[in-house]
């Protein structure tokens, strides 16, 4: 796993995707959390997601979190572009309100159809490790292979929310319909 962190945080910083300075990530689910961190600060959201200048940018988790207090830690103090970032934590769907980014829960797999559904018309970046997340309308799918954690966006998905993804971001990731 350590070989894992090592290729994704190379990876990374390569393309100007640098950790915050507060702890080397030790394992797959700190990395997921290093990235979820980054995708704040290279995707656009419509200006009606974030209407205020100080507006938070909301980090939700749809079922069981699999970071612990690693994600809490990486954005802890952090702001993009003056917004600070928080995390809230969902069990349904139709309970989230304000939220930016959602990690949905690979536990949720037989599910994402029902929840993209739910979500539609909104423009909340999509996220998870569940397979075929991106083929079932979810926006980026992390991809462990070969000890490295890519990514799998679904453009489609993404336009058709309003979101913009720098094109940092997408010469990392799969791009797939």
């Amino acid at each position: 796993m350590t070989r894992v962190v090592l290729v994704v945080t190379v990876h990374l910083i390569a393309f100007g995707f640098a950790p915050p300075q507060k702890r080397t990530a030790n394992s797959e689910h700190e990395v997921k959390a290093v990235f979820l961190f980054n995708f704040a600060q290279f995707v656009e959201w419509p200006s009606k997601s974030l209407p205020e200048p100080n507006s938070p940018i909301v980090i939700g988790i749809l079922g069981k979190d699999p970071f612990g207090v690693y994600l809490e830690e990486t954005i802890k103090d952090e702001t993009v572009n003056g917004h600070p970032l928080v995390i809230e934590r969902y069990t349904d769907p139709a309970k989230i309100k304000n939220c930016q980014i959602l990690f949905i829960t690979a536990g949720k797999t037989t599910r994402f159809d029902t929840i993209i559904k739910a979500l539609k018309g909104r423009d909340i970046l999509t996220v998870s490790d569940g397979n075929n997340f991106a083929k079932q309308g979810g926006m980026i799918r992390f991809i462990t292979e070969n000890n490295r954690i890519r990514l799998r966006i679904n453009l489609k998905a993404v336009k058709a929310s309003g979101i913009t993804i720098s094109s940092k971001l997408l010469q990392l990731s799969e791009i797939v319909d």
